[in-house]
């Protein structure tokens, strides 16, 4: 049995597409049906539309990526209005990844999301806090329980915290965020990197950093995920550099009640469908009739 519930949302399997490489579901109908999927989460919303960054926005480095995107997306009320109804068509579980400049960003965009039939809000704290020098909301822990405070007042809906692996100390964000009332936390975002154009002599990137994600980034984001899943009581959703079924179970073994599967749909879009079939094939050969018995099994 590989469904999975996580804060009172059935999932058919633990397997979750993630926020910015997946669209809205429809852009993968050309290569599977995507209600096959446990879930799938929206690209990350603001509340107006952001046409993203200029230049360069993806850069391949050794087992991953680079990206610099911006947050490009229609805006809450276009999502509203036009991506979400289509997604509902799918039977799966659709979360909305929602993220904001400042607190009032996140408030007005959580209100709009109240009213929809989203079965979940993903709230993304890796986003600069324009209003305060522009250090990411997920990087102190303080800040993030504000931020998460506020957005608890006013949230209706399941709240699922995004956290960024560059935070101070992550692991006491995943219990401020938790304190502060988040129904589940999710992890890890990109890590921050850089790339250099030694011919042009000049960063990659007109930002000069950007968000690495990918393979490579897998054994620093699985220990992330098992300490947090130790330190905190609401379930846990653990993604970085899922490729495989062996990947998702590692995951599931470190106390993930469930996976989002990102920079490996760039590398096979229906890479997903793999993993499922693989955690079924694990679960029949071991023996295994439910995830429950193997997760958190490391201690």
């Amino acid at each position: 049995m590989t469904n999975v519930e996580i804060c009172g949302v059935e999932f058919k399997n633990p397997v979750i597409s993630a926020s910015g490489t997946f669209g809205f579901g429809e852009e993968y109908l050309n290569y599977y049906d995507v209600s096959k999927l446990g879930g799938i989460c929206s690209k990350g919303l603001t509340i107006n539309p952001k046409e993203g960054n200029a230049g360069d926005r993806i850069f391949e480095t050794a087992s991953g990526i680079m990206n610099s995107v911006g947050l490009q997306n229609p805006g809450v009320k276009h999502f509203i209005e036009n991506e979400l109804p289509k997604m509902k068509q799918f039977d799966t579980v659709c979360i909305a990844n929602l993220g904001g400049g400042c607190e009032e960003d996140y408030i007005e965009g959580i209100k709009l999301l109240n009213e929809t039939p989203s079965d979940i809000i993903e709230l993304n704290i890796s986003c600069p806090n324009v209003k305060h020098g522009g250090m990411a909301f997920g990087i102190k822990s303080d800040v993030a329980y504000k931020v998460v405070s506020e957005v608890r007042k006013v949230c209706t809906k399941p709240l699922m915290v995004k956290l960024s692996p560059n935070a101070e100390d992550i692991v006491d964000m995943a219990v401020k965020c938790e304190e502060a009332g988040a129904d589940a936390i999710s992890l890890v975002n990109t890590f921050k990197g850089m790339a250099i154009d030694i011919k042009r002599r000049k960063p990659v990137f007109n930002n000069v950093t950007a968000g690495l994600s990918g393979a490579c980034i897998k054994p620093i984001a699985l220990r992330m995920v098992y300490e947090v899943c130790t330190a905190v009581k609401v379930p846990v959703v653990g993604m970085g550099g899922i490729c495989s079924a062996e990947d998702a179970i590692e995951f599931i073994m470190a106390g993930a009640h469930a996976i989002q599967v990102g920079t490996a749909n760039f590398m096979k879009p229906d890479i997903c469908l793999d993993i499922i079939a693989g955690i079924e094939e694990f679960m029949k050969k071991e023996g295994i009739k439910d995830l429950e018995e193997i997760r958190g099994i490391i201690g």
